[in-house]
């Protein structure tokens, strides 16, 4: 199989990937609602009624924020993937699987944050990044093991880089997991804080 072809091919694969990824994070937006004129009610502000959809605004941006950074790391995976098989395409299905799963508990992360049941709803949010992380990890290492389906050319730095930041991953999303039984703001925040820094962190760098 020439190299070209096997370019080709996994093309398609990050090109399908980059669909769900973009349909993914659009629909996030619809769980913000628009204040209806007849709910505002005699005298009421439609300023205030924006303002208490704070909530949809935190878990918008937490989710937007989170895709996007898988989306830069999945980016980052396929510049040295030159080759797949059945069982990465199959890896990479779970993924994308999970990500389009992310905006049903984004959606109930923002109705219950302030309700007596925000633990529960913030457990399942942040559960599901941790499913995503080993998603994440186990799709990296079924490709880069023993260079498998990766270019022959890689730097073994670059490897070990992206290595590193998928083993901590699970690890830093599942101590969300476990302050969100605390403080569900405190665990959504966490998850804001990780997707910035792996959304800037581990790109290999080259003298």
């Amino acid at each position: 199989m020439s190299e070209a072809f096997e370019r080709k091919e996994t093309g398609r694969i990050e090109a399908f990937s980059d669909g769900v990824f973009a349909i993914a994070i659009t629909l996030l937006v619809l769980a913000i609602k628009v204040p209806k004129a007849s709910d505002l009610g005699a005298g009421g502000s439609l300023l205030s009624a924006l303002l208490a959809l704070w909530p949809h605004y935190l878990a918008f941006v937490t989710s937007f924020a989170t895709i996007l950074a898988m989306w830069v790391n999945h980016h980052r995976i396929f510049t040295f993937v030159q080759r797949s098989d059945h069982f990465f395409l199959y890896w990479n299905g779970l993924l994308l699987l999970l990500i389009t799963f992310l905006p049903f508990p984004t959606t109930l992360l923002a109705e219950y944050l302030l309700h007596s049941e925000a633990k529960v709803a913030g457990a399942a949010f942040a559960g599901t990044l941790v499913a995503i992380a080993l998603t994440f990890k186990g799709l990296w290492h079924y490709a880069a093991k023993n260079v498998r389906l990766l270019t022959r050319s890689i730097d073994p730095k670059d490897v070990e880089q992206i290595t590193k930041q998928h083993r901590y991953g699970p690890i830093l999303y599942f101590t969300a997991f476990a302050v969100s039984f605390v403080s569900t703001e405190m665990s959504a925040g966490l998850c804001l804080c990780l997707a910035v820094f792996f959304g800037f962190k581990g790109w290999p760098t080259r003298d």
